[in-house]
């Protein structure tokens, strides 16, 4: 089966596949720029809702799951919750970096899932890929003017507290440590997405 997103999720795409017992996840997860287009214009962006990041993500998620002849499945499924950092890993597009974030092959420091399809059935995996933090100096080790990802774990507190100062008003453009990635940088995501996490995370 190929797998193409219908015209109502071209917004997404595939950042892994792994198999699971007998069937297959596909791990998707936005497709800049696409994907803060699609959102931003969404009635789930502006009717008023709660979580609407999360309401248009299973709406199109669910289609696709639908038209794939699977199952839709969510992070936010839970408890127990589905183990999308373990699907990742598998994967091997996926790998977890210096900072503990997880470092995609194409979306570099910037992988967040939208969701999964699990189809019903074995397919065929991609080849597996290298980790770019293999040939990398690391750039995003020191990224962060608090250091909040020091020895790979995070410091929330630390962070909210910077963001809370004249100087961490950049941040809102987007986390320095994810910026700093070489392949992140490559990839394209607007500083209008980033900020509207930054806000959900930490409201100004």
């Amino acid at each position: 089966m190929t797998f193409e997103p219908a015209p109502e999720t071209v917004s997404l795409e595939i950042v892994g596949m792994v198999h699971d017992g007998g069937d297959t996840v596909v791990l998707l997860a936005p497709q800049e720029k696409a994907f803060w287009t699609e959102f931003s214009t969404s009635a789930e962006y502006s009717d008023g809702g709660a979580d609407p990041l999360d309401r248009y993500s299973k709406r199109v998620i669910r289609k696709l799951a639908q038209d794939w002849g699977g199952q839709a499945v969510f992070p936010s499924d839970g408890p127990p919750y589905p183990p999308f950092i373990a699907w990742a890993l598998d994967s091997d597009e996926a790998w977890s970096s210096p900072v503990g974030l997880l470092v995609h092959k194409r979306q570099g420091l910037w992988l967040s899932f939208r969701g999964a399809v699990r189809i019903p059935r074995l397919l065929t995996l991609p080849e597996p890929a290298r980790s770019p933090c293999s040939y990398c100096i690391g750039p995003c080790i020191t990224a962060c003017p608090v250091m909040a990802f020091a020895g790979g774990s995070y410091d929330v507190a630390a962070c909210k507290a910077h963001l809370e100062t004249p100087e961490g008003a950049e941040c809102y453009q987007g986390c320095k440590v994810r910026r700093a990635c070489p392949i992140s940088q490559s990839y394209g995501r607007l500083e209008a997405q980033s900020e509207f996490h930054m806000k959900a995370f930490h409201p100004k």
